[in-house]
């Protein structure tokens, strides 16, 4: 049973950071590629970050790009997401996910998820 399970969410001011994290079980995490995604009420998951098994070719959405940085502890099988600068607008339920193939930007491209840890961010 593969487990994803995300923490570090919580109540941050704008301008200043918050770290999360996602911890992987079930499966050999070497191998997969991850990314974190957010969802704001009312609206629908969207993509924020990418990551390969190597912990290289980090790929980010233009709204966290040089604020957000992704990496991954492979000894560790946990993800992160550093989030710096935080703007209001990064308010939202955080979630991680391991893809199997496709668009990495396309939630239809990953097959497992976790729960989701909140954020948000107040002026």
């Amino acid at each position: 049973q593969v487990q994803l399970v995300e923490s570090g969410g919580g109540l941050a001011q704008a301008g200043g950071s918050l770290r999360l994290s996602c911890a992987v079980s079930g499966r050999t995490f070497r191998n997969v590629f991850m990314a974190w995604f957010r969802q704001a009420p009312g609206n629908e998951r969207t993509f924020v970050a990418h990551i390969n098994w190597r912990n290289e070719n980090q790929y980010y959405s233009d709204s966290v790009k040089g604020r957000f940085t992704i990496s991954r502890d492979n000894a560790k099988n946990t993800m992160y997401l550093q989030m710096n600068s935080l703007k209001l607008e990064d308010t939202a339920i955080y979630y991680c996910a391991i893809r199997d193939s496709g668009s990495l930007t396309a939630p239809q491209s990953y097959s497992y998820w976790g729960q989701g840890t909140q954020v948000t961010v107040s002026s």
